[in-house]
């Protein structure tokens, strides 16, 4: 930096009286000027954000970032012959061309009512690896089962057991977790009530609101079929009219649900241990109910107590070893002290 030419914090040579800009000072050859301020001859600089960290695909995808369709489309970098070959099979092209821009929104909206970030849970990370290699266990060994001892009926009943365990899930939870709170908040002690108190009222109208989506959409598809029976000669516009909305609702609740499901409606905000709690309790009324309705699996006799009880049994065994590790490693108890 200079002033006039010269340096101003330079004490110049020779010594002497100087002239007031640095090159001598009245004061005489011993004196010494103060230092300069800290940034002292540098501009301003501009301020800028810290830069967001990095999110997955996972994520974005669960959060709803998801790129427009004419963007989409600019990124798919096919050969000529493929696009030919797509054209060909125009129905599979022409469903997700309509699907898309429906999912898409339905996964922003379903992002903005629940956002990730105000349900949070508490994870281990070796648990949820636990916990997964678990899932996949089980579902290889229910396709074993079903490659040695079943039948293709067995098939048939699998599917309904799967569309089964879907519309009842929500519903069991809904009659399960009030019971369970309700003696999680007994044990726990008087001093963390009221803050436990305070989460009740937004996780039940989270629940409300995704029970009453996950209701809307049987009711959109129903209505549909009945409109198009009841008025045949307008059945094609009947089809189209609540065709988007059924789609959409439908998705709306997929999306919401990769939110709420994890935390049980938010339920970890109350206590960090209802998720594991809940799931133990509702492993067991799901096998109660496919044992129900679809009656034994395929097998001998020990094959099929195997099925029936083994994966409840895993699921509440890795549920009990969570609340351990919550209270062991997190401080998170039930009982009051």
């Amino acid at each position: 930096m200079t002033h006039g030419g010269r340096n101003p914090y330079d004490q110049g040579a020779g010594g002497g009286r100087g002239n007031g800009y640095g090159y001598g000072h009245p004061a005489g050859p011993g004196w010494a000027p103060p230092p300069p301020p800290p940034g002292a001859g540098i501009p301003p600089q501009p301020a800028y954000a810290p830069s967001a960290p990095r999110r997955s695909g996972w994520v974005r995808f669960r959060e709803g970032d998801w790129p427009a369709p004419m963007n989409l489309l600019r990124r798919i970098r096919l050969h000529g012959c493929a696009w030919a070959l797509m054209l060909f099979c125009l129905w599979p092209f022409m469903l997700f061309a309509l699907w898309y821009p429906l999912a898409r929104t339905a996964a922003r909206q379903a992002h903005r009512r629940f956002p990730v970030q105000a349900y949070p849970r508490v994870v281990d990370p070796f648990m949820k690896r636990v916990q997964d290699a678990r899932a996949w266990a089980a579902l290889a060994a229910s396709f074993l089962i079903l490659l040695v001892y079943g039948t293709g009926q067995d098939l048939e009943e699998l599917q309904a057991q799967y569309l089964l365990r879907v519309t009842t899930t929500p519903w069991l939870v809904l009659l399960t977790a009030p019971l369970i709170i309700l003696v999680v908040f007994r044990l726990a002690p008087p001093s963390a009530r009221p803050f436990m108190r305070s989460h009740l009222g937004s996780s039940g109208r989270a629940a409300l609101w995704y029970f009453g989506a996950f209701t809307a959409v049987p009711l959109l598809f129903a209505t549909m079929v009945a409109l198009s029976e009841l008025f045949e000669s307008f059945r094609p516009v009947i089809t189209i009219g609540l065709l988007f909305p059924s789609v959409w609702m439908l998705s709306y609740v997929v999306f919401a649900s990769l939110t709420l499901v994890p935390s049980v409606f938010g339920l970890s905000r109350v206590h960090a241990a209802l998720p594991a709690l809940v799931t133990g309790v509702l492993v067991w009324e799901l096998a109660a109910v496919n044992l129900a309705f679809s009656g034994m699996p395929p097998g001998p006799v020990p094959v099929q107590l195997a099925a029936i009880l083994g994966g409840p049994a895993s699921v509440t065994a890795l549920a009990w070893w969570e609340l351990r590790r919550l209270r062991e490693r997190y401080g998170v108890r039930l009982r009051a002290a």
